[in-house]
């Protein structure tokens, strides 16, 4: 105990004096962590570029309702779209977005619906100036999970919505 007196007065004081502080001249600092949303973007972008493009003209119909089906897929499932028979559980509205935001929101819908498997969804692109109204049909033609699109029935939202139906594989569990 009074050993331990000594040691805190001057005996302390004495046998640390002729330490120096270390000097720190380098920071290192661990790379900032990127948000999760920053990273699903990039990847949606990347995504979006490679399948959509806005060079690319189908073969759409200039009059009458907007549709398309992919060659290899049942005329069958047109007419089912067209009268309703697929019910959408995933909605999206592009009202107010521009084109790139647009296509980004389609791709991140897509794999929504593929990961949910999900066979139908809708797209409410709205009348507006009419970019998106006729962008959204040509970008849908050219993914390669698009079976087929349809102009939606009224109570989805008319000549201002589409339906799109998905191929979503052959999984046992498929709606």
């Amino acid at each position: 105990m009074k050993d331990d007196k000594n040691l805190a007065g001057g005996d302390f004081a004495a046998l640390f004096a002729d330490v120096k502080p270390i000097e720190q001249r380098a920071h290192h600092f661990k790379q900032q962590v990127k948000a999760k949303q920053t990273l699903e973007t990039a990847s949606q972008k990347v995504y979006a570029d490679s399948y959509f493009s806005d060079q690319y003209q189908p073969l759409l119909p200039s009059e009458g309702p907007m549709k398309w089906i992919n060659e290899d897929v049942d005329k069958l499932e047109l007419k089912r779209l067209r009268r309703g028979d697929y019910v959408p559980d995933l909605l999206l509205d592009l009202h107010g977005m521009r084109q790139a935001e647009a296509k980004l929101e389609i791709v991140a819908l897509i794999q929504a619906t593929m990961k949910q498997q999900s066979q139908c969804c809708c797209i409410m692109h709205g009348h507006g100036t009419g970019i998106l109204k006729q962008q959204v049909p040509m970008w849908l033609a050219q993914h390669p999970s698009v079976k087929a699109f349809h102009q939606a029935p009224k109570e989805w939202g008319g000549d201002a919505a589409l339906l799109v139906l998905l191929d979503i594989g052959d999984q046992p569990f498929r709606r």
